[in-house]
């Protein structure tokens, strides 16, 4: 029997593991060499698993998903926007406001979600069916410019003042006139909502309007303490009314101016009170020689006991022509019986509101 020797064994042994390991690295490298090959022949093709804008876009080329995804995104997204409040509609032209779906950034995004990972296992993903479960969310680009006029344009048309409670005439007679609440748009809020929806691949494409309610500083309950004094003056019924807390307290004879002369009609504030005042006799041609001057209280001074100021040199005071009243018989003056004017001015206090119909 032969025994080979020991030094030929060590001998091809040596040999034996640098052919297998030149083969291995042969293997090697031919492996690597087909992986990169492999690898860069799909470097642009999006992996399996991967969505954009809620549409399958996986295993297919970046030219190929762009097309899918423009056949498919832009007839929803490339559309108007509507912001309805109570009815009313307002729409965002998808022309005006240059809305397109940016399907090219949309498919960049994905490829580099699909190239994550290394050549090895992006190969071994890709020979054996492995996928990628990725989402790239819808891209939409606008104009910034026209959604920040749309916005501005829904907040003219939505914002409204709140109105306090007030007092008005009507009929001859004093008329609460009710408070409302008024709003304020929310444009930065409305602002996202509105970028958010313009995003959305879902077919409703209407936004609410966010406002703030705007209360009223007088509320229709506070109108009695707010006006605790009113005088109406019924200049064609010749009567002064007296209201506290907006109830009749008290109904006058009164004169008021005559024809050409008459008393200023409008609404006024109490802005002057004296007792037995002079009169300051006006300008006018009808004065005559009085014009300018300054007549002391007496026989002279038609204005009698009390004076209570309403505009441009007209008031209410007292006369001793008694017959006067209930008639267009002053220079444009409220005039009143002695004692009534005297009552009158003790209860009507700096600031209380005139009318004069």
């Amino acid at each position: 029997m032969y025994i080979a020797s020991p030094k030929l064994t060590r001998s091809a042994l040596r040999q034996r593991s640098f052919v297998i390991t030149v083969a291995i690295l042969a293997v090697l490298l031919l492996g690597a060499v087909g992986a990169y090959a492999y690898d860069s022949a799909h470097d642009q093709q999006i992996a399996k698993g991967v969505t954009a804008g809620g549409v399958n876009i996986g295993g297919l080329s970046t030219k190929a998903a762009k097309r899918k995804l423009k056949r498919q995104l832009s007839p929803v997204l490339e559309r108007n926007l509507t912001v309805v409040f109570q009815g009313r509609r307002f729409d965002l032209d998808a022309n005006r406001a240059q809305i397109h779906v940016a399907v090219a950034a949309m498919v960049n995004n994905a490829l580099e979600k699909s190239r994550g990972g290394n050549v090895v296992t992006r190969t071994i993903r890709g020979l054996f069916g492995g996928s990628v479960q990725a989402h790239v969310p819808a891209k939409v680009k606008y104009s910034k410019q026209e959604v920040d006029a749309f916005v501005s344009q829904v907040a003219q048309g939505v914002n409204l003042a709140p109105q306090d409670a007030t007092i008005g005439i009507s009929g001859g007679r004093l008329q609460k006139i009710d408070a409302h609440d008024g709003r304020r748009v929310n444009e930065d809020p409305l602002r996202t909502n509105v970028e958010k929806a313009l995003r959305k691949v879902t077919s409703n494409r209407e936004v609410s309007v966010p406002y703030t309610p705007l209360h009223p500083r007088v509320t229709t309950s506070q109108l009695a303490a707010t006006y605790p004094t009113v005088i109406a003056i019924n200049r064609s019924a010749f009567h002064l009314t007296l209201y506290k807390g907006l109830q009749v307290a008290k109904t006058y004879t009164i004169a008021v101016g005559r024809q050409g002369l008459e008393t200023p009609a409008g609404k006024y504030v109490v802005h002057d009170k004296e007792i037995n005042p002079s009169w300051h006799v006006p300008n006018s041609s009808w004065a005559g020689k009085l014009a300018g001057q300054v007549i002391p209280p007496g026989p002279q001074d038609p204005l009698k006991a009390r004076w209570i100021g309403i505009t441009d040199g007209a008031g209410i005071h007292g006369t001793d022509d008694i017959g006067s009243l209930g008639s267009a018989a002053s220079h444009g003056c409220i005039r009143m019986a002695i004692p009534d004017v005297v009552e009158l001015y003790n209860r009507t206090p700096y600031g209380s509101t005139i009318f004069v119909i």
